[in-house]
């Protein structure tokens, strides 16, 4: 005779996948298997894991907009290809050349 199919909230593992929570805690707070989730809440799972991502951009941007000199660097990096270069000379002198435009002041 098979077990009775455990009742588990789909908003709830939804929601807790949206604050980060991996798959493992998500499956030990309810109390089934990580199989369970992945098989019944495949698409609660993946949508509360895209929530946070968009939250985390749309906290990323908002202290780049602010000034937040290391966000605009890690944006710039992550999203226009940006990236630092270093460059050894032969005379041992090291030049670092930061790949991207800077704005003149007018």
């Amino acid at each position: 005779m098979a077990r009775p199919e455990l009742e588990i909230d789909g908003n709830l593992v939804e929601k807790l996948a949206s604050i980060g929570c991996k798959t493992t805690e998500i499956a030990d707070f309810v109390g089934c298997s990580t199989d369970t989730l992945d098989r019944r809440f495949a698409e609660q799972l993946a949508k509360g894991r895209a929530s946070l991502k968009m939250s985390l951009r749309r906290w990323q941007l908002d202290a780049a907009r602010k000034g937040n000199a290391s966000m605009l660097i890690w944006l710039g990096k992550q999203l226009l290809g940006q990236k630092d270069t270093i460059d050894i000379a032969s005379e041992g002198a090291i030049k670092i050349n930061m790949n991207y435009e800077r704005k003149k002041k007018e």
